[in-house]
Formats: structure tokens, C-alpha cells, sequence
């Protein structure tokens, strides 16, 4: 498929959504911000699509990130990290959204999986209760240790820094 082809608008992606449900697919969802796309990344997205699932990403809209992380984010534009998102092969499709959590989402997809970092273990996830409402469960997967997007961000700072006093 086509990256283009899977960037898609929460319009298209619940028809695509019930189409792959009726043929007997699990739908799972996860989201984040995905700034800077790292190994950690690729292994939390690989190991969130096992099992022959469709795997959803919900990927933060550049005002959104603002807002959760800061001015100077997204380093990354959401069009290209969206592209690069694209073409993983473990990722199947990506919506943007423009609100702080994916609740919305979550709520319009009915996907039967929600998937966090194993962080989030212990606290409430946006959309938790639509998903379990339907008989669906979360899933927490490990994250890679010594990855992470603001430590990439912060050692490309120092670095530069350091270039500057020489």
C-alpha cells in the first residue's frame, strides 16, 4: 500500500474500521506524538501489532503537541512525521487529531484495543471506558530503555553547545 494511501480522515477510517471488523480483524489503537521517530518507537508499534491485528495510530496534531509538550514542539511538522509514520510496515493506518487526548477518536473507531506504554500502567487512558464498554481491553507494552524523543532533542542541544564554544 501506498504511504499516502494510509493517512486517512476519522470519516474514512470507521468505514475502514468496520469493513476490516466484519471480515473478523481486530482493530487496535495507540497514539502519540511520534516527534521524532526513534527504535524505540518501531519496537512499541511492532510489538502493539502482533497477532494479525490492524493497527490504528492516532498521531497528535501539531497544536495539540504545542500544547502538550511545549512552543518549540513538534520538531517535526505533523505531514511529514505522519509520512514517516506511513511507512512503517507494522502500521496499517494514521489519523491525526487535534485534541489533547484521542477520547474522541477512540470513541468514533471502537477499536477493540487500546494500547499505552507500560508508563501508563495504574492510570486512567484517554478512551479506556469506550473500549471496555464494548468488551474491549488495554494493553501495555514495555518501552525500549534509553529511548526518548526529548533525551534525542536534549543531547542534539548539547552538543551544539558544546560546537559553539569551540
Amino acid at each position: 500500500m501506498n504511504t499516502k494511501n494510509k493517512i486517512v480522515s476519522l470519516q474514512n477510517l470507521k468505514k475502514i474500521a468496520a469493513r476490516s471488523r466484519r471480515k473478523g480483524l481486530k482493530i487496535a489503537f495507540t497514539n502519540g506524538c511520534f516527534d521524532i521517530l526513534h527504535s524505540g518507537h518501531v519496537s512499541y508499534l511492532e510489538a502493539a501489532k502482533r497477532d494479525g491485528r490492524l493497527l490504528i495510530v492516532g498521531l497528535n496534531s501539531d497544536a495539540s503537541v504545542r500544547r502538550i509538550k511545549g512552543r518549540e514542539r513538534p520538531i517535526v511538522p505533523q505531514k511529514h512525521r505522519a509520512g514517516v509514520m506511513a511507512a512503517l510496515g507494522c502500521v496499517d493506518y494514521i489519523v491525526i487529531f487535534s485534541e489533547d487526548t484521542p477520547q474522541k477518536t477512540i470513541e468514533a473507531l471502537q477499536p477493540d484495543i487500546l494500547i499505552k506504554g507500560a508508563d501508563w500502567k495504574g492510570q486512567y487512558v484517554a478512551g479506556q471506558d469506550a473500549v471496555e464498554a464494548r468488551g474491549g481491553k488495554v494493553e501495555f507494552i514495555k518501552y525500549l530503555p534509553g529511548f526518548s524523543t526529548t533525551n534525542i532533542i536534549e543531547s542534539i542541544f548539547k552538543k551544539c553547545q558544546t560546537l559553539d564554544k569551540k
